[in-house]
């Protein structure tokens, strides 16, 4: 599960989902799998990303494409 591994953090990177507080955010993440890169090649980059953290993007991206509306909030 995504939970334990995908943080956010107002004091790394303003606050944008990222892995394990790595400074890794969950969008970078993502552009390089919709680039094409494997993986194994992803990890091989950056080495201190584990195999579930990439499955953890994957299923908190699975996640968000499941929200149906977003609703503002309010002060």
């Amino acid at each position: 599960m995504f939970k334990d591994r995908i943080t956010i953090d107002q004091g790394i990177c303003h606050g944008s989902p990222t892995v394990r507080g790595l400074r890794y955010p969950v969008d970078m993440i993502l552009d390089l799998l919709s680039s094409g890169m494997t993986v194994p090649e992803i990890l091989a980059d950056y080495e201190d990303l584990e195999h579930d953290d990439i499955l953890a993007v994957l299923a908190y991206a699975a996640r968000l494409s499941r929200v149906k509306r977003l609703e503002p909030l309010t002060a």
